[in-house]
């Protein structure tokens, strides 16, 4: 099969082999100026964007967008692979070998001898698997662990890793308590803040130290910190919509409004939306 028959190839069994076979004729001479262009670093952007929109149509259930945003994903990885073939380092096929040869290492329990009865097993085990691969024994445990991630998603992710060896509080109770006085913390160095409206060091890391808290009491109640301020940006956005409506009916523009008024509308906003 040519290229050109690559290209235009419907059989089921060979459409990643003409995924790659478009990406590798978009960056060929006489391809895309765009695609030919493009760089590691200049299509990161894309990556996390497309990362993001795959997740929200799962977190909607949309199975016919999903599809189209996995692609959409897909389609970084290939492209992040043939610039990499471009240059010489490795291809989609080292790529895929690399992280099938991972799965059968840090599955033992099903493809060698090991034993494990739940899911805390397997994931100890291949936390364990990892460590040595990467050869971060003799590091500080919670070396590399979360870097990358948005902060929450870090925050959470060295929470869990960090209660894997027992430290972590024993009941939401304690970590509310803990949330409280966080918070009075903050209010502690809010004074020099009303005074000067400088926002000190010592007060970004009391607000810093109240949003860890907050992440650890969302993981100890198993509600994902991520999934809980989007539920709430949402959730603000459709209430500040509903108040901008109510504003227009009354003849008056959002940039008018007193806040005296638009806290009225957004407690009206906020009884009508159950």
């Amino acid at each position: 099969m040519n290229d050109t028959e690559m290209i235009e190839c419907a059989e089921p069994s060979r459409q990643m082999e003409r995924l790659r076979e478009i990406m590798h004729r978009l960056r060929a001479p006489g391809g895309c100026p765009w695609d030919a262009e493009q760089t590691h670093e200049s299509i990161v952007p894309n990556l996390i964007e497309e990362a993001y929109e795959t997740v929200d149509t799962i977190k909607r259930g949309d199975m016919e967008h999903m599809r189209e945003e996995l692609g959409d994903l897909l389609l970084q990885v290939v492209f992040h692979s043939e610039i990499a073939e471009g240059n010489g380092h490795f291809n989609f096929d080292d790529v895929a070998r690399g992280i099938s040869e991972k799965l059968v290492r840090r599955h033992p329990h099903v493809y060698a001898e090991s034993v494990v009865s739940d899911t805390d097993g397997v994931l100890n085990q291949w936390d364990a698997i990892k460590r040595q691969e990467k050869g971060t024994e003799q590091h500080p445990y919670l070396y590399g662990v979360g870097d990358g991630l948005p902060g929450l998603l870090k925050a959470a992710k060295l929470q869990k890793k960090a209660s894997k060896v027992g430290f972590d509080w024993p009941d939401a109770s304690s970590i509310i308590e803990k949330v409280h006085e966080e918070l009075n913390e903050v209010v502690e160095e809010l004074s020099d803040y009303e005074e000067t409206g400088v926002v000190s060091k010592a007060l970004e890391s009391e607000i810093g130290d109240l949003l860890f808290v907050v992440v650890n009491l969302a993981r100890k109640l198993k509600v994902d910190p991520e999934v809980a301020i989007d539920l709430t940006n949402n959730k603000f956005v459709r209430r500040f919509s509903v108040v901008e409506s109510r504003l227009k009916e009354r003849g008056i523009e959002l940039d008018a409004a007193t806040l005296a008024v638009m806290e009225e509308e957004w407690l009206a906003a906020k009884k009508s939306d159950l």
